[in-house]
């Protein structure tokens, strides 16, 4: 009997590795919106009802993320890991391991950086804190716009990332 071996492609991978780490992640993306929101808005920490229910705000909860999650993670496999081929690593790291280690110190400096726009942090604070239970699809569009506008590039369903064309 022949047996099949199934060989994973490094996308796999480190698609995997960033799925595992989705909640943790967006935990640290939701309280640095938090934080970078009310030292740019609250320095003086003057409390009022929008301020508490910022401070108060607690929750595990991330679904209403998870669709800007997934497209910030392709986004970086574009970007970094265009081929599909696992790198030989000498160092005898899994490339699990290694995955694991520099998915999160991208993600942490992308979500500073998109913190400095306001429209990103008040979309995160919408979707989180001040979620009402109303449709949420036009702020689904608003981080789609968002990751469009800041990697410049398009998300197509069918065909993946594309890069803009300039114009």
């Amino acid at each position: 009997m022949r047996r099949k071996f199934f060989v994973r492609d490094k996308n796999y991978v480190l698609e995997e590795v960033q799925l595992s780490l989705e909640k943790h992640l967006l935990q640290y993306l939701v309280d640095f919106v938090k934080v970078t929101y009310m030292l740019r808005h609250n320095p003086l920490g003057i409390e009022d009802r929008m301020v508490r229910m910022i401070c108060n705000h607690k929750t595990d909860d991330f679904r209403h993320l998870h669709e800007f999650y997934v497209s910030v993670m392709a986004v970086y496999r574009y970007k970094f890991y265009a081929d599909n081929q696992l790198d030989l690593d000498f160092s005898g790291r899994d490339p699990a391991e290694r995955y694991r280690h520099e998915w999160p110190e991208v993600f942490k400096h992308w979500v500073s950086t998109f913190c400095r726009h306001q429209n990103f942090l008040r979309a995160v604070l919408d979707l989180t804190v001040f979620y009402s239970g109303e449709s949420r699809r036009p702020m689904d569009t608003r981080m789609q716009t968002f990751i469009t506008h800041f990697f410049d590039v398009r998300i197509h369903p069918q065909k993946g990332i594309v890069q803009k064309k300039a114009a």
